[in-house]
């Protein structure tokens, strides 16, 4: 637990590279050389950083954002409403697929009775359809697809503070 916390501690130069790498990637041959020169560290150090920050879940994810469906494929939230009792069966199940994102539980109310909500990205705009009947099959349990009716596009900076 201890060595955990410990991991999951930033300094200056963590918060540093999570604000400067927020807004924009260098695109050229050696993009973490360029990062790290405008950090005023190394290429090796940043690459390090970076991994520590991923391992300790700081940060849960680094890498490109992409519209999907220009490359023609295809995504969409999806959620399912999951008995207690089967609860970690049913995310065993679903992280196997390799169309799934960002998988998290929600208290589910009258409102909303879904309690597991993740992404579903495939390579094809017929692939949700194929990627939903799999789960179904795979966890007996109904999925619920909510496609995208329109997009919007919010840029969030988020600054790191001490």
């Amino acid at each position: 637990m201890r060595e955990a916390l410990a991991a999951a501690i930033i300094d200056a130069t963590d918060r540093a590279i999570i604000d400067h790498l927020q807004g924009g990637f260098p695109i050229c041959e050696r993009p973490y050389a360029q990062a790290a020169a405008a950090l005023g560290i190394g290429e090796d150090e940043l690459l390090e950083r970076l991994q520590r920050l991923l391992d300790a879940r700081v940060l849960t994810r680094f890498g490109p954002m992409f519209q999907v469906e220009r490359m023609g494929g295809a995504f969409v939230l999806a959620a399912m409403r999951v008995p207690e009792a089967n609860w970690q069966q049913v995310v065993d199940i679903v992280n196997a697929f390799p169309a799934v994102a960002h998988n998290y539980r929600r208290e589910s109310d009258r409102a909303c009775p879904f309690n597991m909500w993740f992404v579903l990205a495939t390579e094809t705009a017929d692939g949700i359809a194929a990627a939903v009947r799999t789960i179904e099959a795979a966890s007996g349990l109904p999925v619920f697809a909510f496609p995208k009716l329109r997009e919007y596009f919010v840029e969030m900076k988020l600054p790191v503070r001490a």
